[in-house]
Parts: structure tokens; sequence; C-alpha cells
């Protein structure tokens, strides 16, 4: 089998498509003796930050002398970004032999009813290939929710619930509701390591835990971040683990809620190693630390930030990352959203930083019409102008914008991945 072939299958299987039910993935990997057992794994689930708190916990990991492997999600490019063996996607060639494997399971599930899902695949091809490398340590970010997500198939001997919100209409219209879904990732013997959570999500943590008989540890209680300055770049930070405390660190990343991922990820990696992480382990992996698509600079004169903020909490840590570590002139706003999103509060999130937004719609199918995006940019107090695509709303917002102006494209990381190849091939 060929890498396109293998795409060509994994696309048919139509993402996007979700059913909440864990039985075909559960068919699959029986069906392949269950190798996401062979390992010991760290699920990462929550509303904001799982895919830099994922790709964090890999490096740090990683930094340590353990083989870790990450699934992600989603890609921005390429199918490969979602697989990763110490920060390296996988070879295309590696993908299609893994995949070629996997589909004789996946045809013998598919012939039982309903057709193995997109997510449900990767999810597989992620527990296949791991064990196949072999990895010492797998680390699954959730693809949505939690207690019906692909992924729950793995035991979760760690966890990391980053902050719960208000995000996909399909877990729930209550903070109660979504972090419901988000705590099936907790089972027996599962230690979590819990970000900073609004009192009702917590609640409903600690209710998951007790039922099951998992540990909670809590940002601000158990770990957390005592220090935090600005640098060039990103910022400069400690961070009292679970077993140590590690000053002096840097990371290339904008914003407090980047930092405060990071305390998150050592404190999973000290779960998983059992003891104190090297200080040199975390400062090389902090320091190389990337996260593309959040609050991510492509270019400037003027200053071009994409971030996949997706929802209202994600925009308001996008506008108070902006205020932190950027100065401009005028703030020119390229918004694409999704129809199923809360587009009124991102809006009104971002609204006091701007000054007038370029609307777009993304190339995803379920993007929001821009005519219903400008209208819902101007209740918020935005001066909107629509376009038809993201690339048009960046030639209008780039003809507009002035060298000492700021650029934010944003709304979705769909947004993102639309925009991202003009300025990495330009």
């Amino acid at each position: 089998m060929r890498f396109e072939e293998a795409v060509a299958d994994l696309d048919a299987r139509g993402e996007g498509r979700m059913i909440p039910t864990l039985d075909r993935i559960r068919q699959v990997v029986d069906l392949m003796g269950n190798p996401q057992h062979v390992y010991p794994t760290v699920h990462v689930a929550g509303t904001n930050g799982k895919t830099t708190t994922t790709r964090l916990i890999e490096r740090v990991l990683c930094a340590s002398g353990v083989s870790a492997g990450a699934l992600t999600s989603p890609h921005l490019e390429n199918v490969r970004e979602r697989l990763t063996l110490c920060g390296d996607p996988i070879e295309e060639q590696e993908f299609a032999e893994t995949y070629a494997h996997l589909r004789l399971f996946l045809e013998e599930v598919d012939r039982k009813g309903e057709r193995v899902t997109y997510f449900e695949t990767l999810a597989a091809l992620a527990a296949l290939w791991f064990a196949d490398k072999p990895v010492e340590v797998g680390v699954f970010e959730v693809g949505m929710g939690g207690s019906w997500d692909a992924t729950n198939v793995i035991r979760s001997e760690v966890a990391v619930v980053t902050p719960i919100g208000l995000d996909h209409p399909e877990l729930g219209s209550t903070i109660e509701e979504v972090a419901g879904e988000k705590a099936g990732i907790l089972k027996e013997g599962t230690t979590a390591v819990v970000r900073e959570q609004r009192p009702e999500a917590r609640a409903v943590l600690e209710a998951r835990a007790a039922e099951v008989g998992a540990t909670l540890l809590h940002e601000g209680e158990d770990f957390g971040v005592p220090v935090r300055d600005l640098a060039v770049g990103g910022q400069r930070l400690a961070i009292r683990g679970l077993r140590g405390e590690y000053r002096g660190l840097t990371l290339p990343l904008h914003g407090e809620h980047a930092a405060r991922n990071a305390a998150a990820a050592v404190a999973a990696a000290e779960l998983v190693l059992d003891r104190e992480v090297g200080a040199e382990a975390v400062r090389e992996a902090l320091a190389g630390a990337s996260s593309p698509g959040r609050v991510e600079i492509l270019s400037r004169h003027p200053l071009v930030v994409l971030d996949g903020a997706h929802n209202p909490d994600g925009a308001a840590a996008l506008a108070a990352a902006l205020g932190e570590a950027f100065i401009w002139e005028r703030l020119f706003l390229v918004l694409a959203v999704l129809d199923t999103k809360d587009a009124d509060g991102i809006a009104a999130a971002l609204a006091p930083r701007t000054t007038s937004a370029f609307v777009g719609a993304s190339s995803h199918p379920r993007a929001m019409d821009p005519d219903r995006l400008t209208a819902v940019a101007e209740r918020a107090g935005i001066p909107a102008i629509a376009h038809a695509t993201v690339d048009a709303a960046l030639d209008a917002a780039e003809a507009a914008a002035g060298p000492d102006d700021l650029i934010v494209v944003t709304g979705s990381l769909y947004t993102v991945a639309d925009a991202r190849p003009r300025y990495l091939k330009g």
C-alpha cells in the first residue's frame, strides 16, 4: 500500500463523523490483541490546551531518555502530524505499512455494521504504531469529550485534564454535562493532573474520581507556576512540580495558559517516571517547544499571528496573550468559525482589542456563512466585512494593514490551516 492509498481510505471514513460508542474501536483493538496495553499511557482531555500539553509531555519524557509517542488532533497540513515519536512525524512509508496491517481489522469490523470512523481509525493506528516501534510511553490526546472518545480504550495510568468549558454542543450545554464527558477518562488506578477548573467542573471530576478510585492532583495545590516573566520570543518561568522544582526555564510560547500547560506536562512526566525529572531535561524540553497554530508568529511588518481559538475561553486566552506579548497600532482580525461554535462568545472576547474584522469561511464543510459571522462580529462591536474565503479575507487585511499593525487569524484550527501555507511557502 502507498501512503496516498492509505490516506484515501482514511478520508473515505469521513473526518468529523462521530458515533458515541466504543463498540467499533474495542472490536478493532481486540482483533489486534490490544496493542495499546503493551506500554503505559498518558491520557489528555479538556476543552483548551490539550494538544500543546500532549506535545510538551512527549518532549519532557523524550528529553529524559524515555521513548514517547504522541497522538494529537487535528492536523494543520498533513495527517502525519498527528502521530509523532519524540516530536518526529510518522514517515509516509511507516504510515502506509501500518495502515495496510490495520486495514485487515478495519474491514472485519466494517462488515458487521457501521464503518469504523476516521478518528477511531487514527486511534487504532496510533495504538498499533506505538507498539510496533516500540515506544516506552504512549501519550494520547482525546479527540472529543472523553467517555465515548476512541482513545478511551487505553488504560490511562496517568491522565491530564486541561481547563473545561463549553465547546462542542454534542458534549452538553452546561459545564457539568461537559465535565461529565471529560471525566470519563478517569479509571480505577488513574492518577490525574488537573489544571485549574471552574468549581462545577471540579466537583464533577472529584465525584468521578471517588466513584472509580482515581487520584486527582490539582493546579495551585499540588503543582503550579510560581514565577513567570516575559522574555524575548516567549517567557521565563519556574515550575513547581509534584516531585521537584525547576527554575530558570525558557518557554518560547506566548501566554500564561502556555506556561500552565507546561507545568501540567512536567507533573505528568514526573508521574510516568515516578521521580523528579532532571532539571536539564526540563530546560531542554521546554526551550525547544513549539505549538503550531497557537499564538504563532508567521510574519512581521505587519505582524501576523495565527491562533486556533474556537471557543470563548480560547478566545479570552488569546486576547490576554496578545495584550501581554505584543504592541500594535491597529488590530485586524481575520475570522472564520464553524457553524457549531459559539461565535458570539468568541467575538465578544476579542472585541476589546480589535479595530476591525475581515470575515471569511474556512474550507471546512461546516464553516459558518461569512455574512452571518459578519453580523455576529458587528453585534460584538467589531466593524466587519465579509469575504468568501480565509484567503480573500487575508488579502483584504494585508492591504489595509500598515507595518505597525497586527493581523490575528483565528476562530478555528481549520482557519489556521487555510492561512498557514500562505506564510510558510511565501
